[in-house]
């Protein structure tokens, strides 16, 4: 495979604090974000201050040239990337889903190879596996292998350098997965993603037409869920999901008390003269408060999870790997029914003059409403109240 990026193919300069970069980037995100969310389309400006930042790398090990950050510090960035624009958190926090992948599904050298490639070109990952569209193809044509057909729900397939694809084999009925070029010949991009959130995901259509693939891009050993170790894939991506609810929420109760700071007057029958002072406005804020630090707290224990699962490597274990997913579950649970009651009732303390379109706080409801329709968070619950009752754990799925 061969990927460069004209002039961005230098090796960006590994930030010494991601968490202090991030902040940085955040606030540049969030002075455009209203702006970019009305506009939608691709946030290319954004995403090559991203390949600047030396973040792409984040979770790529230092002796391969990256940064070597655990997944607590990475999905840390992640929210705070969140907090400034839900869309960009997305496509940020998938580079590092998709970066994992080849690393739980492919070997070691597959791993090695793409992740130098994408510390020294800054290269951006898009998605386009998504396993429950089957409609894409990997057929044999002579002596080579080709792709034909279209995918749904591509996240950040615009702009990228690589695509991670899921496809059924022709001969086997299988499901594989590879990570090509998003610029070879035959891949098409859709501008079609029409979502009432997350507006600058690119999470449209992409088409495949005779593209070739070799067998070296095939990520194959052990392959998709694969191994017990493998199946920390789908633990990744609910963990990601999760932590890009929470930096929604936190950026819209922010933005909610900033609002209500600058709210002129209380309302008539509260008693007082300043909306800081109305004790209803206070007691939202403060249950909304304590709604986003609890979920805080739940998903940063299932990064303390994670972290501890992915130390074991292929020693993992299923008993490990459960606890793991259970945590995980309670995290997207909880990030779930936090990002939804903070981005609704925050309106409750900002008042009737907050909605006008021009500030654009709808859009953290927007953006997390639609995110949160990835896949049904009720199956989470399922999932630990049957461990609760029957001692079983969440089986291995591309979603749990």
């Amino acid at each position: 495979m061969n990927v460069s990026r004209g002039t961005l193919s230098r090796v960006a300069h590994l930030p010494e604090s991601p968490l202090e970069r991030a902040e940085e980037l955040g606030r540049d995100f969030a002075a455009t974000a209203v702006e970019r969310d009305r506009r939608g389309g691709t946030a290319k400006h954004e995403r090559d201050a991203l390949r600047a930042s030396g973040l792409l790398g984040l979770v790529v090990p230092r002796e391969l040239g990256g940064h070597g950050a655990d997944w607590t510090t990475a999905l840390r960035v992640v929210r705070i990337v969140a907090s400034a624009d839900g869309s960009l958190g997305h496509v940020f926090g998938f580079q590092h889903l998709l970066l994992a992948t080849v690393r739980l599904f492919g070997s070691a050298s597959q791993f090695e190879r793409l992740a130098r490639a994408t510390v020294q070109g800054n290269l951006f990952w898009g998605n386009a596996l998504n396993p429950l569209d089957k409609r894409t193809t990997l057929a044999r044509r002579g002596d080579e292998r080709v792709l034909r057909g279209e995918k749904s729900f591509c996240s950040g397939s615009h702009d990228a350098d690589i695509l991670v694809v899921s496809a059924i084999d022709e001969a086997t009925a299988k499901l594989v997965v590879a990570a090509i070029p998003a610029a070879r010949p035959g891949v098409l991009a859709r501008d079609d993603w029409d979502a009432m959130g997350q507006r600058q995901t690119d999470s449209g259509s992409v088409s495949f037409d005779e593209v070739i693939v070799g067998e070296e891009e095939i990520l194959s050993q052990p392959g998709p869920l694969g191994s017990t170790f493998a199946t920390l894939r789908p633990l990744i991506a609910q963990l990601t999901l999760s932590n890009v609810y929470l930096g929604i929420a936190e950026g819209a109760l922010e933005a909610a008390r900033a609002s209500a700071r600058t709210r002129e007057r209380a309302w008539f029958a509260s008693g007082v003269e300043r909306a800081v002072d109305d004790p209803y406005v206070q007691q939202t804020l403060g249950e909304l408060y304590a709604e986003v630090h609890a979920a805080r707290h739940v998903a940063e224990a299932a990064a303390g999870a994670l972290d501890a699962a992915w130390g074991r490597g292929d020693a993992l274990t299923p008993s490990d790997r459960g606890e793991a997913a259970v945590a995980i579950a309670a995290a997207k649970i909880t990030t779930t029914r936090a990002g939804l009651e903070v981005t609704n009732r925050m309106f409750d303390v900002t008042g009737a003059r907050a909605t006008a379109g021009r500030l654009g706080l709808d859009r953290f409801w927007r953006n997390l409403r639609t995110h949160t329709l990835h896949d049904p968070v009720d199956y989470k619950r399922r999932d630990i109240g049957r461990w609760l009752l029957t001692d079983r754990w969440p089986t291995p799925s591309f979603y749990s």
